[in-house]
């Protein structure tokens, strides 16, 4: 599927009004933040190739991002950390990243596209949510690259070679599983997630908080 501005044009109305795209990556990592980008464009033919961060190479996406970059009428990025994501949970956890990430914006646009059908933003924001907007909405599309790219790097930086956190930018992978059972969390891990129950030399260091925070957990082994 090829992004298009159908959206964004129905949204902007032909009056002017600005529209951001927004993509969140990270939400089902263990490790690391959880990051939001928001995209404004002018409308313009997007960078050729342009399509859901997930279906594009590690290499494509990277050059993407440059482009988008040139591009774009203005671009936002926001975290929330890992303590923020331990203490809050990750629905408020990704409210303030994506607020960071708008209020990063150049321009304050005036209706939002949210990747998914839940709107983790909420008031002063007026929010559409577009499932599978990734790959329907050229300026969500936009969002999803440059936020996973930035994180990638992010993670990337890190270090902690034996996690492989260059390769697998936090999330579950063989790797990852046994460094954790080897050598338990980093100071980079989610400690309130339930991989930790998992880990019998590790789970009491596991941090307790409200259930309705608990989206997203993962067993270790499944």
């Amino acid at each position: 599927m090829t992004p298009t501005y159908e959206l964004e044009r129905l949204l902007g109305g032909g009056s002017g009004r600005l529209v951001a795209g927004i993509d969140e990556v990270g939400r089902g990592a263990w490790a690391g933040p959880v990051a939001v980008c928001a995209v404004v464009t002018d409308l313009s033919e997007a960078p050729e190739g342009l399509t859901d961060s997930k279906q594009l190479t590690a290499r494509k996406r990277v050059a993407l991002a440059g482009q988008i970059g040139e591009w774009a009428a203005g671009i936002g990025y926001g975290e929330a950390s890992v303590e923020e994501i331990d203490t809050l949970g990750m629905t408020e956890a990704l409210r303030r990243a994506a607020r960071r990430a708008l209020e990063a914006l150049p321009i304050r646009p005036d209706m939002v596209i949210l990747d998914g059908k839940h709107d983790y933003l909420g008031a002063p924001w007026a929010v559409r949510c577009e499932i599978k907007g990734d790959m329907s909405c050229v300026s969500v599309a936009a969002a999803s690259v440059v936020a996973k790219v930035r994180r990638d790097a992010f993670m990337a930086s890190l270090g902690f070679e034996a996690y492989g956190f260059a390769d697998n930018a936090g999330y579950p992978s063989p790797v990852h599983q046994q460094a954790l059972a080897d050598l338990g969390p980093t100071e980079h891990h989610r400690m309130s997630w339930s991989y930790l129950d998992d880990l019998p030399q590790w789970r009491h260091l596991k941090r307790h908080r409200d259930p309705q925070a608990g989206e997203g957990q993962l067993s270790l082994w499944a």
